[in-house]
């Protein structure tokens, strides 16, 4: 053998070896983050990472049900709440693909039901970017009460909102809506002519194998398929029931980490899309806010990779009663992190920016227990000067941190149980901590609305539109009190 070819062959198992290397040391101190962060209770559910496109780690922590005491594993079934809509996206543009659909028509073309009035002027578009101006069906004050648990087709669900008058202008601002998915859903079939599930069977999951993925029914018995519970403070509880027709192709989906590996993974191909189409998906249409971005059914941003240039992430994270999702990728590398919880919120975002940090050798915060866990219970059956004398004694504690979304949501916790001034305390440490939070504001004048402040509730919605120019809720809110 020639010299060359040896010192080649040499360098190509050195290389190899040292890139094992330091793939075994990142998934070791992936697993310690994880560790800890389970620990912590702050995450219960299963993991995976990737990395060059290789899976250098994934592992199930806690319980799939906790009643029977069956732990997670990376082949559990997760319901992926909002993840389902980048499923939705493709489904539409594969139908533009084959001339089916055009981008820019307006929904009455393919919905001639549909109230013309608003449907003329939006476009299928402005439906997958969240640009339609059509108000959010799980905002209205009486979606969880009176409509979540109960079946709908996709014709009668539309019609609980086609009528109502938009929020702003189609085509003006970003407005998260599960409205416009719920939309494209029902175009979907009507285009089609098959049900969303049989065309997402059809045009996805059967060419790629997903075999562990699919729409979700409550009365089917599904295998290795997670309960899913809510925490409130230390304690946790069965998630409340909802009715599977009601988020159908805004997030009715569910599937295991692995499954979405093999998502993730045909986007390197064109097997199911041409790279013209596919380039459609991942386009930064309409700024959300700071340097993010929002294609078709995917959030997009910058994050560092270590040196003075950026990677584009391309991700979007779920919600729906007792899970909270996340899937992130970084093209560019072929990186990917995928975390699935059956808990309800929880910090699956922090958790992602430091599994990245990890991959790109970068520093990143150390997990930290919630300071909302230890308040929650103080405050609920001790009051206001046993919760503040608790928070005083343990905010400069480095084991503890202050999370917005866990304090908001105990916040909320302490106003439905009827502990008003407790829970306007929990809200008034959000808003110190988190001064620039236009959602922290909104809770707190929520609060004081609740507790009869008219006029620190209209100065604290203020301050919420203010900081966030796109809460139209908050908007309605002032506008209402301001009147009496």
């Amino acid at each position: 053998m020639k010299k060359s070819i040896k010192l080649i062959l040499l360098f190509t198992i050195v290389h190899l070896f040292t890139s094992t290397i330091f793939s075994q040391d990142k998934a070791k101190k992936i697993e310690q983050l994880l560790n800890k962060y389970n620990e912590y209770g702050l995450f219960n559910g299963s993991a995976l990472v990737a990395e060059n496109g290789k899976v250098i780690f994934k592992k199930g922590y806690g319980f799939a049900n906790m009643e029977w005491n069956i732990p997670n594993k990376t082949t559990t079934k997760f319901r992926l709440g909002s993840i389902t809509k980048q499923f939705t996206a493709f489904l539409i543009v594969k139908l533009v693909e084959d001339g089916k659909l055009k981008l820019d028509a307006p929904i009455t073309t393919y919905l001639p039901d549909y109230p013309k009035e608003n449907g003329d002027r939006i476009t299928i578009h402005n439906l997958l970017t969240h640009t339609s101006g059509i108000p959010n069906y799980t905002d209205a004050p009486d979606f969880f009460k009176d409509k979540s648990r109960n079946p709908y087709t996709p014709e009668e669900f539309v019609k609980t909102f086609d009528k109502l008058p938009l929020q702003f202008k189609p085509g003006e601002k970003f407005s998260y809506s599960n409205s416009g998915y719920f939309l494209l859903g029902y175009i979907i079939e009507k285009v089609s002519g098959r049900t969303y599930e049989q065309y997402l069977q059809e045009t996805i999951l059967r060419p790629l194998k997903m075999v562990n993925t699919g729409y979700d029914h409550s009365d089917i018995i599904l295998k290795d398929r997670a309960s899913g519970y809510e925490k409130q403070g230390k304690s946790i509880h069965n998630a409340p029931y909802i009715d599977m027709s009601i988020p159908y192709a805004a997030g009715s989906l569910y599937s295991t980490v692995e499954d979405l590996y093999l998502w993730d993974q045909s986007f390197y191909t064109n097997q199911l899309l041409s790279q013209k189409s596919m380039d459609l998906l991942f386009k930064p249409y309409i700024n959300t806010g700071g340097n993010d971005s929002y294609g078709y059914g995917w959030s997009i941003e910058e994050a560092s990779n270590g040196t003075e240039n950026k990677v584009k992430v391309i991700e979007h994270g779920g919600g729906i009663n007792g899970f909270n999702t996340i899937i992130s990728r970084v093209p560019a590398d072929k990186n990917l992190v995928v975390l699935l919880n059956n808990t309800g919120g929880t910090v699956l975002n922090e958790m992602n920016d430091a599994i990245r940090a990890i991959l790109y050798n970068q520093p990143f915060d150390k997990p930290k227990k919630s300071l909302a866990l230890e308040l929650l219970d103080v405050f609920m059956t001790k009051g206001t000067v046993y919760g503040l004398d608790t928070y005083t004694k343990l905010k400069n504690d480095p084991t503890y941190k202050i999370k917005e979304g866990d304090m908001n949501r105990i916040g909320y916790l302490l106003l439905t149980a009827g502990k008003k001034k407790e829970a306007i305390e929990v809200f008034k440490i959000n808003v110190v901590t988190f001064p620039k939070s236009g959602n922290a504001y909104d809770s707190l004048g929520e609060a004081y609305l609740a507790d009869g402040e008219k006029k620190l509730a209209i100065e604290n919605y203020s301050k919420s539109i203010e900081l966030d120019p796109t809460n139209e809720n908050g908007k309605k809110i002032l506008l209402e009190i301001s009147k009496n």
